[in-house]
């Protein structure tokens, strides 16, 4: 999926009165920010309670963040009566997030009629790469 494309704005209320609806993302804090057809881009201010030992971000956080900006981007090509769940994640984490704002970059490499593939950059504060994701979604209706 290369040819991002603007979404409507009835494609862009739909999503963002989705992504109201996700009770696991308003408890972490997460925030929706750009949007194109194939492609989502979300946001995490790192706060102490998300913090482990050492101050750094809890792995599962930024797991949770790339999952979640995968969804997002998938939702971009979903019609309103299809819905998904993830079936794998692989994450290769590269270098902590310390503090400041984590970004998620989530763009749908492959979408076939059941499985869709997606591909997550995180970065932190300064825009350094600090975490990659590979993860598959299925089609469930």
């Amino acid at each position: 999926m290369t040819d991002e494309e603007a979404l409507t704005p009835e494609q862009e209320q739909r999503i963002r009165e989705a992504f109201r609806g996700v009770p696991f993302a308003r408890f972490l804090g997460i925030a929706l920010g750009e949007m194109k057809r194939g492609a989502a881009t979300l946001h995490l201010e790192i706060r102490d309670e998300l913090r482990r030992n050492n101050g750094f971000t809890h792995g599962g956080v930024v797991a949770s963040l790339a999952d979640t900006a995968a969804a997002f981007a998938i939702l971009t090509l979903l019609e309103p009566s299809e819905t998904t769940t993830t079936i794998d994640l692989t994450i290769h984490y590269l270098r902590p997030v310390v503090k400041g704002r984590a970004t998620a970059e989530a763009r749908v490499v492959r979408a076939g009629r059941r499985v869709l593939v997606i591909s997550v950059y995180i970065l932190d504060d300064a825009q350094v790469l600090s975490a990659t994701a590979l993860t598959s979604f299925i089609k469930l209706a």
